[in-house]
């Protein structure tokens, strides 16, 4: 079992018939959705490898690995070490209390949501196969598309419908940046549990503010020539949901002139969040900064309480253990280990600037896609920086931990 990552990757290889950094970088970034891509002309790729790249991005979305638990006959042991790499998605309000239906369950939300942003999508105009392909794309947050100017493809070619085409994505891909235990909810018509999830409400500020920020931004600075007020609010409402569900579509690119410097630094400071808990999304995620400013809020307040006051740490009025925030401190902080690392070697292994080498490892680390270097030069990058964003990618994938533990001899035999 632990061998089937590599071999899906290796089949995408021979399928590819790429050198093989390109190839493996491409396959490990479709499979953990990442979004990050190596390969130009797009657009005159034949359509079966088209189908397999947006296919394994659809697997990777909700995770393979609990893909690959549910195929399996067996139980226990090994299937639970498997499952533990995207438990963290699921501890949280289990729907029912068997992990195997669980499981079931958001599968079958995900597939639903796949079939119906197809419909919509071929509704629009779009062909069966490239709505399809989005669809899968969308929901998986993975943004592989099947064009090199990624969602702007449409606009460009004079699709009737591109504007509809372009918020319709944006709906699909704020579901597949949601807790999917939410969708749950709502498909059961708890709205109370929604109503409170201090998670959600904090994704919608985040798209809702930053949309604002943008477009106001880009209008006083005039960044935008010749674009109307609905060009402007429609490119950065996508750029930003893109962005913080870590789906890497675009409708323009962000290190294009359309977005000033303060645009691009939001970018990155979104890039480090990432979507929520229980959802597709890549980043530290949502619901873990939360807790992290829960914590900061109680070490002000021991500042002026009583010496033996007792401040909990709470998230959605449960109450947190030490281990458990011993845990997430211990995870963020290697998460910006990662970041810092990693964009040193990049900086001094290749041409990038301080800022590209840093946008693409967070690219990489948070399974995003966008960044500020463009598809030509990362595909010039040196195998060295490939091999570095491949373990990245698995790293921010597997939420760093599990990776440890998922090549551990030691844990296999426990």
């Amino acid at each position: 079992m632990d061998c089937n990552f590599f071999f899906w990757c290796f089949s995408l290889c021979i399928c590819f018939r790429k050198i093989i950094d390109r190839c493996f970088f491409e396959s490990t970034a479709v499979f953990t959705s990442a979004g990050l891509t190596v390969f130009t002309g797009l657009d005159y790729m034949p359509n079966s490898i088209i189908f397999w790249r947006s296919l394994m991005q659809f697997l990777g979305g909700l995770g393979i690995l609990t893909f690959f638990l549910l195929i399996s006959t067996r139980s226990g042991g090994e299937s639970w070490h498997f499952f533990s790499a995207e438990g963290h998605k699921y501890n949280f309000s289990r729907p029912v209390p068997n992990i195997y239906r669980t499981v079931k369950i958001l599968w079958s939300i995900y597939i639903i949501f796949v079939i119906a942003e197809t419909i919509i999508l071929n509704l629009l105009g779009l062909s069966f196969f490239d709505a399809l392909t989005i669809s899968f794309a969308t929901i998986s947050t993975g943004g592989f598309s099947h064009y090199d100017q990624s969602i702007g493809h449409f606009a460009a070619n004079g699709y009737q419908y591109f504007r509809m085409i372009e918020y319709i994505i944006i709906f699909f891909m704020f579901l597949g940046g949601v807790n999917f235990l939410l969708h749950f909810r709502l498909f059961t018509k708890d709205y109370e549990e929604i109503k409170n999830n201090s998670e959600f409400k904090t994704l919608l500020k985040l798209i809702f503010y930053g949309t604002i920020f943008i477009s106001v931004i880009i209008i006083i600075l005039n960044t935008a020539v010749d674009s109307s007020v609905e060009e402007i609010f429609r490119k950065s409402f996508f750029q930003v949901t893109a962005i913080i569900t870590t789906t890497g579509f675009s409708t323009e690119a962000i290190n294009s002139s359309f977005f000033p410097v303060a645009a691009r630094q939001l970018f990155l400071l979104f890039m480090l969040i990432g979507g929520s808990v229980g959802s597709t999304s890549g980043g530290i995620k949502i619901m873990r900064l939360n807790i992290l400013r829960s914590l900061f809020k109680r070490e002000v307040k021991k500042i002026y309480y009583p010496r033996h006051a007792v401040l909990p740490v709470t998230v959605d009025k449960q109450i947190l253990s030490k281990d458990e925030i011993y845990r997430l401190t211990g995870l963020v902080t290697f998460w910006l280990i990662l970041i810092v690392i990693g964009g040193i070697i990049t900086a001094l292994f290749s041409d990038l600037n301080g800022l590209e080498a840093y946008s693409t490892m967070f690219s990489a680390l948070g399974n995003i896609g966008p960044s500020f270097v463009s598809v030509e030069r990362m595909t010039s990058l040196s195998p060295l920086i490939k091999f570095l964003y491949i373990i990245a990618m698995l790293a921010g994938r597997l939420e760093i931990l599990p990776l440890i533990i998922l090549f551990s001899r030691r844990a296999w035999k426990s």
